[in-house]
């Protein structure tokens, strides 16, 4: 994000690995001050492509309700947008003659007139995003591997305290750990 150039990261990982939780993670200490001074300030929001989809019937609806969030997003430059599923932007709301949200970001991203987050899986980003060469050339990609069984009991100790208050229970940390081996053991590939 800190990157003068492509400084628009694609996260890329399995599901369920925790992509939408980093940007949550960076939301979080952007709000705490704890980041480069380039995003400090910045704010964090949500696309939902569906939503922007949604009851635009006519050709022009779409790219026009398209274009009033780029020029929103033009004048609020403190603006990251995270696009969870960024791949459902090929193709979201094209229709005979008409642009997808895909077409009509990618100038805005070559200018830098918009600084986005995507999440995406591996597999979808090989069939969707690799497949259009000129809106992959505008993100870089990340990478994000699952955690370590270490890593994944730091970070329930962490958030422990969070759920322990909202379900009003205490969690031992023999039961965080064995959250983590029987997890590893009984749900795989998550």
């Amino acid at each position: 994000l800190s990157r003068r150039k492509k400084n628009n990261p694609i996260l890329i990982g399995e599901a369920g690995v925790g992509k939408s939780a980093i940007v949550e993670g960076l939301a979080l200490r952007i709000a705490a001050g704890d980041v480069p001074a380039t995003i400090a300030g910045k704010r964090i929001f949500s696309l939902d492509v569906s939503a922007l989809v949604a009851g635009t019937k006519f050709r022009g609806e779409f790219e026009e309700r398209m274009q009033q969030l780029l020029d929103l997003l033009r004048r609020s430059r403190d603006t990251i947008v995270f696009i969870d599923e960024i791949h459902t932007i090929v193709g979201a709301g094209s229709t005979q003659g008409s642009l997808d949200t895909a077409n009509i970001l990618k100038p805005a991203l070559a200018r830098g007139e918009l600084q986005t987050i995507g999440a995406t899986t591996l597999d979808e980003y090989r069939t969707d995003i690799e497949s259009d060469t000129a809106l992959e050339r505008r993100f870089q990609r990340v990478l994000v591997e699952p955690t370590t069984p270490e890593q994944t009991l730091g970070i329930l100790r962490r958030i422990a305290p969070d759920y322990e208050r909202h379900h009003r229970v205490r969690y031992s940390d023999e039961a965080l750990r064995a959250c983590v081996e029987l997890t590893g053991r009984y749900v795989t590939g998550r």
